[in-house]
């Protein structure tokens, strides 16, 4: 019977390759009678864990994460364990006293500077301390690390969950990377109190069902063609640029920051007539992931000859490689294409009574309320949602979902794009 049960024990043991290798989520026991067993969670992290029994209570220790802490030595701190549970010690109140208790202000304090270098760049470091610091802070920041419940977390996230879903979504992801980073440190032991799955998820609604709802005032429909016909008779820059903006739904920053090698037009002469040419030869603007700090991944947008002869008209100015360049050649400001449209809204105000209002918000429209204005005529001629996203570069679909996805659709999105400038030049 003992020979069958070390067999047993022995079937179930780890090894170094199947820790290092590709393991379904779930848990996977060492065996050897230290409790030990590693958990592997749905987004691929793994955690070193032990189960043991102290006093008559059942509890589970976290001992670090593969690689930083090997087989071997998740093996030892087991082991090391399991002698002071024998001695009558309590491992957690032993390993407390050597760890100094912080709040979670510091902890991320401590995990901007620990992660700093793997953020993608000081845009992106400023945005994640800027949201922790404004909306977690002031509500958990002085708790322990150890002692932030579910309902702490759910304080941070519901005044936004609905009025800010995207923000609220990355505000609990940092939450709970911060936490991460805290008890891999040792600062505090347990589950993630801030982990979507099987957690707040049972709590709040997920982000893609709710509403979306309009922070940026958006032109509507029926005045769009008198706005574009107004528009076109506006040579001055910003005109220019928020010409570009209109028609292919980009943002105001990506088209201001734009420069001359992000551009493939080809030769001058070449034919506009996207409709009779391979994908591969088509007027592109290749928007480099550094840029797209919402996906962070590169993004493409095909032409349409509008857009071309737009680029063209810009003059090249020596030393600088912005496409909408101030007379000084430097970028131009959002201001620039904000004036624009509130002189052009000023105008048809005085000349129609009317404006370019957004009823809903009971404000004139917006530049990147352009954006919302396309993806409602989009939904309104029947363009695959999908579609439309994509153009103006938002995530679409799960990760397996994007992972199928071989192509971003560049030839559809290009058709939708011509005839959304044919919608506004009123020629369907």
């Amino acid at each position: 019977m003992l020979i069958e049960q070390n067999e047993r024990r022995k079937s179930k043991t780890l090894t170094a390759a199947k820790v290092n290798g590709n393991l379904e989520p779930g848990k996977y026991h060492d065996g050897g009678g230290t409790g030990l067993f590693l958990r592997v969670e749905n987004n691929g992290s793994r955690r070193w864990l032990q189960r043991t029994t102290i006093k008559g209570k059942r509890r589970e220790f976290g001992l670090g994460s593969p690689p930083n802490i090997s087989l071997a030595d998740a093996r030892e701190l087991a082991s090391q364990n399991k002698v002071m549970i024998r001695a009558g010690l309590d491992p957690l109140v032993k390993k407390k006293q050597n760890i100094p208790t912080i709040n979670f202000a510091e902890a991320v304090d401590l995990y901007l500077e620990t992660k700093a270098d793997g953020l993608k760049n000081e845009k992106h470091k400023k945005q994640v301390k800027t949201t922790l610091y404004k909306y977690a802070n002031p509500i958990i920041g002085r708790l322990p690390v150890d002692q932030i419940t579910v309902n702490d977390v759910l304080k941070v996230l519901k005044p936004i969950w609905t009025s800010k879903t995207e923000t609220a979504s990355r505000v609990r992801q940092r939450i709970e990377a911060v936490l991460t980073w805290a008890r891999v440190t040792g600062h505090c032991e347990g589950e993630n109190t801030a982990r979507w799955k099987g957690n707040i998820s049972e709590l709040l609604p997920m982000p893609s069902r709710i509403k979306e709802k309009r922070h940026h005032p958006a032109l509507q429909l029926k005045d769009a063609q008198r706005w574009w016909a107004d528009l076109s008779q506006r040579d001055a820059l910003g005109a220019q640029a928020l010409k570009f903006v209109a028609l292919n739904g980009s943002r105001s920053g990506e088209v201001r920051s734009m420069t001359w090698d992000e551009l493939e037009l080809g030769p001058e002469e070449t034919s506009l007539d996207t409709g009779s040419r391979d994908s591969a030869t088509l007027p592109m603007w290749i928007i480099p992931a550094s840029k797209m700090l919402k996906t962070g991944k590169q993004h493409r947008i095909a032409l349409t000859s509008e857009s071309v002869a737009i680029l063209r008209k810009q003059p090249r100015m020596k030393g600088c490689n912005l496409v909408f360049s101030s007379a000084k050649g430097s970028q131009i400001s959002d201001m620039t294409l904000s004036n624009t449209m509130r002189r052009m809204h000023l105008k048809d105000k005085e000349q129609t009574g009317h404006g370019y209002m957004d009823p809903d918000m009971n404000k004139p429209a917006v530049p990147h309320g352009l954006r919302s204005t396309f993806r409602d005529w989009a939904a309104k001629n029947g363009y695959d949602r999908d579609i439309s996203e994509i153009q103006i570069s938002h995530t679409v679909g799960n990760a397996v979902e994007r992972a199928y996805r071989r192509t971003d659709m560049v030839r559809l999105r290009l058709s939708m794009m011509e005839a959304w400038g044919r919608f506004l030049r009123g020629e369907n």
